[in-house]
Protein backbone atom coordinates (compact mmCIF):
# COMPACT_ATOMS: atom_id res chain seq x y z
CA UNK A 1 0.00 0.00 0.00
CA UNK A 2 1.75 3.38 -0.96
CA UNK A 3 2.73 5.84 1.52
CA UNK A 4 1.39 3.26 4.18
CA UNK A 5 3.03 2.52 7.49
CA UNK A 6 2.13 0.93 10.70
CA UNK A 7 1.19 2.99 13.40
CA UNK A 8 3.61 3.47 15.97
CA UNK A 9 1.73 2.03 18.84
CA UNK A 10 1.06 -1.46 17.08
CA UNK A 11 3.08 -4.75 16.99
CA UNK A 12 4.72 -5.75 13.97
CA UNK A 13 2.37 -7.80 12.59
CA UNK A 14 0.04 -5.01 11.99
CA UNK A 15 -0.72 -4.11 8.40
CA UNK A 16 0.33 -0.92 7.44
CA UNK A 17 -2.46 1.78 6.65
CA UNK A 18 -2.30 5.21 5.56
CA UNK A 19 -2.93 7.60 7.86
CA UNK A 20 -2.40 11.43 8.72
CA UNK A 21 -3.67 13.06 5.99
CA UNK A 22 -6.61 15.83 6.28
CA UNK A 23 -9.91 15.81 3.26
CA UNK A 24 -11.49 18.79 2.26
CA UNK A 25 -15.05 17.12 1.02
CA UNK A 26 -16.92 19.51 -0.67
CA UNK A 27 -20.83 19.28 -1.03
CA UNK A 28 -23.45 20.28 -3.40
CA UNK A 29 -27.25 19.49 -3.85
CA UNK A 30 -26.72 16.78 -6.85
CA UNK A 31 -27.68 16.00 -10.37
CA UNK A 32 -29.06 13.49 -12.07
CA UNK A 33 -27.17 10.90 -14.54
CA UNK A 34 -28.84 12.00 -17.60
CA UNK A 35 -31.70 13.93 -19.09
CA UNK A 36 -33.54 9.94 -19.43
CA UNK A 37 -36.75 9.19 -18.12
CA UNK A 38 -35.14 6.59 -15.84
CA UNK A 39 -32.04 8.94 -14.91
CA UNK A 40 -34.33 11.73 -13.94
CA UNK A 41 -36.60 9.37 -11.98
CA UNK A 42 -34.24 8.13 -10.11
CA UNK A 43 -32.45 11.16 -9.03
CA UNK A 44 -36.34 13.38 -8.06
CA UNK A 45 -37.36 10.14 -6.26
CA UNK A 46 -34.23 10.56 -4.05
CA UNK A 47 -33.97 14.34 -3.66
CA UNK A 48 -38.68 14.13 -3.36
CA UNK A 49 -38.24 11.38 -0.87
CA UNK A 50 -35.68 13.19 1.52
CA UNK A 51 -37.46 14.12 4.45
CA UNK A 52 -36.06 17.52 4.93
CA UNK A 53 -37.32 18.45 1.42
CA UNK A 54 -40.79 17.05 2.06
CA UNK A 55 -41.49 16.73 5.47
CA UNK A 56 -44.98 15.19 5.09
CA UNK A 57 -45.92 11.56 6.58
CA UNK A 58 -44.87 8.88 4.21
CA UNK A 59 -48.03 7.37 4.11
CA UNK A 60 -49.55 10.38 2.55
CA UNK A 61 -46.61 11.37 0.30
CA UNK A 62 -44.96 8.19 -0.79
CA UNK A 63 -47.82 7.15 -3.06
CA UNK A 64 -48.57 10.55 -4.63
CA UNK A 65 -44.80 10.39 -5.21
CA UNK A 66 -44.65 7.56 -6.85
CA UNK A 67 -48.07 7.25 -8.21
CA UNK A 68 -47.90 10.71 -10.09
CA UNK A 69 -45.44 12.62 -9.56
CA UNK A 70 -42.61 10.98 -10.85
CA UNK A 71 -44.34 9.33 -13.82
CA UNK A 72 -45.08 12.89 -14.78
CA UNK A 73 -42.26 15.36 -13.84
CA UNK A 74 -38.98 13.27 -15.37
CA UNK A 75 -40.66 14.50 -18.76
CA UNK A 76 -40.61 18.06 -17.57
CA UNK A 77 -37.43 18.24 -16.04
CA UNK A 78 -35.58 15.90 -18.10
CA UNK A 79 -36.48 18.40 -21.04
CA UNK A 80 -35.62 21.49 -18.57
CA UNK A 81 -32.16 20.02 -17.69
CA UNK A 82 -31.59 19.27 -21.93
CA UNK A 83 -32.44 22.91 -22.58
CA UNK A 84 -29.08 23.40 -20.60
CA UNK A 85 -27.18 20.52 -20.58
CA UNK A 86 -23.28 20.22 -20.90
CA UNK A 87 -23.43 18.33 -24.20
CA UNK A 88 -19.65 18.15 -24.63
CA UNK A 89 -19.01 16.79 -21.42
CA UNK A 90 -22.21 14.96 -21.20
CA UNK A 91 -22.92 16.55 -17.67
CA UNK A 92 -25.39 19.21 -16.23
CA UNK A 93 -23.35 23.05 -15.58
CA UNK A 94 -23.77 21.92 -11.45
CA UNK A 95 -21.13 19.40 -12.22
CA UNK A 96 -19.00 21.05 -14.54
CA UNK A 97 -18.80 24.10 -12.26
CA UNK A 98 -18.55 22.11 -8.95
CA UNK A 99 -15.69 20.73 -10.54
CA UNK A 100 -14.19 23.66 -11.50
CA UNK A 101 -14.17 24.88 -8.14
CA UNK A 102 -12.83 21.72 -6.43
CA UNK A 103 -9.94 21.94 -8.74
CA UNK A 104 -9.41 25.59 -8.21
CA UNK A 105 -9.70 25.34 -4.09
CA UNK A 106 -7.23 22.03 -4.41
CA UNK A 107 -4.44 23.93 -6.43
CA UNK A 108 -4.50 26.54 -3.85
CA UNK A 109 -5.06 24.66 -0.98
CA UNK A 110 -2.16 22.10 -2.26
CA UNK A 111 0.52 25.39 -2.39
CA UNK A 112 -0.16 26.21 1.18
CA UNK A 113 -0.56 22.53 2.33
CA UNK A 114 0.82 20.23 -0.53
CA UNK A 115 0.34 16.29 0.41
CA UNK A 116 -1.13 17.28 3.95
CA UNK A 117 -5.07 17.87 2.45
CA UNK A 118 -6.87 16.06 0.09
CA UNK A 119 -9.67 17.99 -1.63
CA UNK A 120 -12.54 16.68 -3.65
CA UNK A 121 -16.30 16.53 -3.94
CA UNK A 122 -19.83 15.30 -3.44
CA UNK A 123 -23.45 15.13 -4.12
CA UNK A 124 -26.31 14.72 -1.60
CA UNK A 125 -28.45 13.11 -4.03
CA UNK A 126 -26.78 11.49 -7.08
CA UNK A 127 -23.49 11.02 -8.18
CA UNK A 128 -21.07 11.40 -6.53
CA UNK A 129 -21.99 10.16 -3.30
CA UNK A 130 -21.05 11.47 0.08
CA UNK A 131 -20.73 7.69 0.94
CA UNK A 132 -18.56 6.84 -1.93
CA UNK A 133 -16.39 9.90 -1.60
CA UNK A 134 -15.93 9.63 2.43
CA UNK A 135 -14.76 5.95 1.48
CA UNK A 136 -12.15 7.30 -0.82
CA UNK A 137 -11.04 9.88 1.50
CA UNK A 138 -10.55 7.11 4.28
CA UNK A 139 -8.70 4.44 2.10
CA UNK A 140 -6.47 7.60 1.50
CA UNK A 141 -4.90 8.05 4.69
CA UNK A 142 -7.48 10.98 5.83
CA UNK A 143 -7.92 10.43 9.40
CA UNK A 144 -9.39 13.97 9.66
CA UNK A 145 -12.22 15.51 7.08
CA UNK A 146 -13.28 19.28 6.87
CA UNK A 147 -16.76 18.66 5.42
CA UNK A 148 -17.94 22.00 3.12
CA UNK A 149 -21.88 22.09 2.47
CA UNK A 150 -21.55 24.88 -0.41
CA UNK A 151 -24.79 26.52 0.59
CA UNK A 152 -24.13 30.21 2.08
CA UNK A 153 -27.52 29.70 3.91
CA UNK A 154 -28.55 27.61 6.13
CA UNK A 155 -31.36 25.49 5.79
CA UNK A 156 -33.14 22.31 6.89
CA UNK A 157 -33.48 21.12 2.89
CA UNK A 158 -30.06 21.96 2.01
CA UNK A 159 -26.96 22.46 4.85
CA UNK A 160 -29.06 20.06 7.20
CA UNK A 161 -29.63 17.06 4.47
CA UNK A 162 -26.34 17.26 3.55
CA UNK A 163 -24.72 17.33 6.87
CA UNK A 164 -26.86 14.00 7.98
CA UNK A 165 -25.59 12.29 4.79
CA UNK A 166 -22.12 12.92 5.76
CA UNK A 167 -22.85 11.65 9.29
CA UNK A 168 -24.34 8.77 7.70
CA UNK A 169 -21.17 8.26 5.80
CA UNK A 170 -19.12 8.47 8.68
CA UNK A 171 -21.28 5.95 10.82
CA UNK A 172 -20.05 3.11 8.23
CA UNK A 173 -16.46 3.53 8.86
CA UNK A 174 -14.47 0.83 10.94
CA UNK A 175 -12.00 3.56 11.75
CA UNK A 176 -13.84 7.05 11.56
CA UNK A 177 -12.11 10.12 11.08
CA UNK A 178 -12.49 13.02 12.89
CA UNK A 179 -14.65 15.23 11.59
CA UNK A 180 -15.71 19.20 11.25
CA UNK A 181 -18.24 20.99 9.64
CA UNK A 182 -17.98 24.15 8.22
CA UNK A 183 -20.86 26.37 9.13
CA UNK A 184 -23.04 28.90 7.00
CA UNK A 185 -20.85 31.95 5.15
CA UNK A 186 -23.86 34.14 4.53
CA UNK A 187 -21.81 37.18 6.29
CA UNK A 188 -18.65 36.30 5.69
CA UNK A 189 -16.71 39.35 4.47
CA UNK A 190 -15.07 37.86 1.27
CA UNK A 191 -18.01 36.23 0.67
CA UNK A 192 -20.23 39.40 0.44
CA UNK A 193 -17.23 41.19 -1.48
CA UNK A 194 -17.53 38.50 -4.18
CA UNK A 195 -21.15 38.97 -4.70
CA UNK A 196 -20.70 43.07 -4.54
CA UNK A 197 -17.63 42.95 -7.07
CA UNK A 198 -19.87 40.48 -9.49
CA UNK A 199 -22.91 43.19 -9.41
CA UNK A 200 -20.42 45.57 -10.41
CA UNK A 201 -18.72 43.67 -13.13
CA UNK A 202 -22.43 42.84 -14.52
CA UNK A 203 -23.33 46.60 -14.26
CA UNK A 204 -20.31 48.11 -16.02
CA UNK A 205 -20.94 45.69 -18.38
CA UNK A 206 -25.00 46.78 -19.56
CA UNK A 207 -25.39 49.43 -21.97
CA UNK A 208 -28.08 50.76 -20.09
CA UNK A 209 -28.24 50.44 -15.80
CA UNK A 210 -30.38 48.48 -14.49
CA UNK A 211 -33.04 50.50 -12.08
CA UNK A 212 -33.09 47.74 -9.44
CA UNK A 213 -31.70 44.36 -8.37
CA UNK A 214 -33.69 41.92 -7.63
CA UNK A 215 -32.07 39.61 -5.07
CA UNK A 216 -33.31 36.31 -5.78
CA UNK A 217 -32.92 33.27 -2.92
CA UNK A 218 -34.03 29.88 -3.17
CA UNK A 219 -37.65 29.71 -1.47
CA UNK A 220 -39.00 27.39 1.60
CA UNK A 221 -42.52 26.36 2.70
CA UNK A 222 -43.25 29.41 5.36
CA UNK A 223 -44.30 26.95 7.84
CA UNK A 224 -40.60 26.12 8.00
CA UNK A 225 -39.45 29.72 9.19
CA UNK A 226 -41.99 29.42 11.77
CA UNK A 227 -40.83 25.91 13.03
CA UNK A 228 -37.10 27.96 13.70
CA UNK A 229 -35.25 27.91 10.68
CA UNK A 230 -32.70 30.58 10.12
CA UNK A 231 -32.62 30.32 6.54
CA UNK A 232 -34.96 33.59 5.94
CA UNK A 233 -33.15 35.81 8.41
CA UNK A 234 -29.97 34.47 7.04
CA UNK A 235 -30.70 35.94 3.55
CA UNK A 236 -32.17 39.05 4.51
CA UNK A 237 -28.92 39.90 6.28
CA UNK A 238 -27.02 38.51 2.97
CA UNK A 239 -28.77 41.31 0.89
CA UNK A 240 -28.54 44.15 3.46
CA UNK A 241 -24.93 43.55 3.78
CA UNK A 242 -24.29 43.27 -0.30
CA UNK A 243 -26.48 46.88 0.21
CA UNK A 244 -24.38 48.70 2.17
CA UNK A 245 -21.07 46.83 0.18
CA UNK A 246 -22.13 48.45 -2.93
CA UNK A 247 -23.36 51.79 -0.78
CA UNK A 248 -26.74 51.75 -2.32
CA UNK A 249 -30.13 52.51 -0.92
CA UNK A 250 -33.14 50.27 -0.42
CA UNK A 251 -34.69 51.21 -3.87
CA UNK A 252 -31.60 50.25 -5.39
CA UNK A 253 -32.46 46.44 -4.37
CA UNK A 254 -35.07 44.11 -3.14
CA UNK A 255 -35.41 40.29 -2.21
CA UNK A 256 -37.38 37.74 -3.31
CA UNK A 257 -37.93 33.86 -3.08
CA UNK A 258 -38.22 31.67 -5.96
CA UNK A 259 -38.55 27.49 -6.79
CA UNK A 260 -42.58 27.17 -5.50
CA UNK A 261 -43.32 24.07 -5.04
CA UNK A 262 -46.44 22.74 -3.80
CA UNK A 263 -49.91 24.15 -2.31
CA UNK A 264 -48.25 25.90 0.97
CA UNK A 265 -47.64 29.45 0.98
CA UNK A 266 -43.94 30.05 0.75
CA UNK A 267 -41.77 32.71 1.78
CA UNK A 268 -42.63 35.59 -0.32
CA UNK A 269 -42.33 37.83 -2.23
CA UNK A 270 -42.25 35.37 -4.99
CA UNK A 271 -40.09 35.65 -7.85
CA UNK A 272 -41.76 35.26 -10.51
CA UNK A 273 -44.71 37.53 -9.17
CA UNK A 274 -42.59 40.38 -8.31
CA UNK A 275 -40.38 40.66 -12.08
CA UNK A 276 -43.65 41.28 -13.11
CA UNK A 277 -45.16 43.44 -11.01
CA UNK A 278 -41.90 45.71 -11.09
CA UNK A 279 -42.79 45.87 -14.72
CA UNK A 280 -46.33 46.30 -14.45
CA UNK A 281 -47.51 48.31 -11.32
CA UNK A 282 -43.95 50.12 -10.65
CA UNK A 283 -42.55 50.78 -14.42
CA UNK A 284 -39.65 49.21 -14.35
CA UNK A 285 -38.49 48.17 -17.67
CA UNK A 286 -34.20 47.32 -16.19
CA UNK A 287 -33.77 44.66 -14.01
CA UNK A 288 -31.21 42.74 -12.73
CA UNK A 289 -31.54 39.31 -10.87
CA UNK A 290 -28.70 37.56 -8.81
CA UNK A 291 -29.04 34.79 -6.72
CA UNK A 292 -26.74 34.41 -3.80
CA UNK A 293 -27.79 31.48 -2.61
CA UNK A 294 -26.28 29.45 -5.15
CA UNK A 295 -22.75 28.80 -5.41
CA UNK A 296 -23.15 27.84 -8.66
CA UNK A 297 -25.23 27.69 -11.82
CA UNK A 298 -27.78 24.98 -11.89
CA UNK A 299 -30.89 24.46 -12.89
CA UNK A 300 -32.95 27.07 -10.68
CA UNK A 301 -30.73 29.78 -12.16
CA UNK A 302 -29.89 28.51 -15.59
CA UNK A 303 -33.71 27.67 -16.39
CA UNK A 304 -35.67 28.91 -14.40
CA UNK A 305 -34.14 32.67 -13.89
CA UNK A 306 -32.96 33.16 -17.03
CA UNK A 307 -36.06 31.71 -19.04
CA UNK A 308 -38.80 31.78 -16.89
CA UNK A 309 -38.82 34.35 -14.65
CA UNK A 310 -36.89 36.43 -17.26
CA UNK A 311 -40.13 35.86 -19.50
CA UNK A 312 -42.69 36.50 -16.85
CA UNK A 313 -40.33 40.15 -16.51
CA UNK A 314 -40.62 40.53 -20.31
CA UNK A 315 -44.33 39.26 -20.48
CA UNK A 316 -45.01 42.05 -18.25
CA UNK A 317 -44.00 44.71 -20.06
CA UNK A 318 -40.31 44.94 -18.90
CA UNK A 319 -37.51 45.16 -21.55
CA UNK A 320 -34.18 45.08 -20.27
CA UNK A 321 -33.31 41.46 -17.96
CA UNK A 322 -30.27 41.14 -16.82
CA UNK A 323 -28.88 37.44 -15.09
CA UNK A 324 -25.87 38.13 -13.15
CA UNK A 325 -23.89 34.55 -12.66
CA UNK A 326 -23.31 32.76 -9.91
CA UNK A 327 -20.32 33.05 -8.54
CA UNK A 328 -19.03 29.55 -9.95
CA UNK A 329 -15.33 29.70 -10.38
CA UNK A 330 -14.27 33.09 -10.81
CA UNK A 331 -11.49 33.65 -8.71
CA UNK A 332 -13.09 35.97 -6.02
CA UNK A 333 -15.62 33.05 -4.95
CA UNK A 334 -12.36 30.93 -4.64
CA UNK A 335 -10.52 32.92 -2.61
CA UNK A 336 -13.33 33.36 -0.52
CA UNK A 337 -13.95 29.59 -0.09
CA UNK A 338 -10.18 28.98 0.58
CA UNK A 339 -10.41 31.35 3.14
CA UNK A 340 -13.15 29.84 4.82
CA UNK A 341 -11.46 26.42 4.31
CA UNK A 342 -8.22 27.67 5.64
CA UNK A 343 -9.98 28.85 8.65
CA UNK A 344 -11.53 26.13 9.60
CA UNK A 345 -8.10 24.23 8.91
CA UNK A 346 -6.84 25.53 11.88
CA UNK A 347 -5.14 22.87 14.41
CA UNK A 348 -4.99 20.00 11.96
CA UNK A 349 -2.71 21.43 9.19
CA UNK A 350 0.53 23.40 8.80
Amino acid sequence: MKNATRPAHAGPDHPPVRHGRTGILLANLGTPDATDYWSMRRYLNEFLSDKRVIDYPAWKWQPLLQAIILTKRPFSSGAAYKSIWNEERNESPLMTITREQTDAISDALTEDYGEQVMVDFCMRYGNPSTRSKVRKMVEAGCTRILFFPLYPHYAGATSATANDQFFRALMRETWQPTARVVEPYFENPAYIDALAKSVETAYQNTSERPEILVVSYHGMPKRYLMQGDPYHCQCQKTTRLLKERLGWTDADITTTFQSVFGPEEWLKPYTVDEVARLAREDGKKKIAVIAPAFSADCIETLEEINEEIRESFEHAGGENFTYIPCLNASEDHIWALTSIIRDNLGGWVS
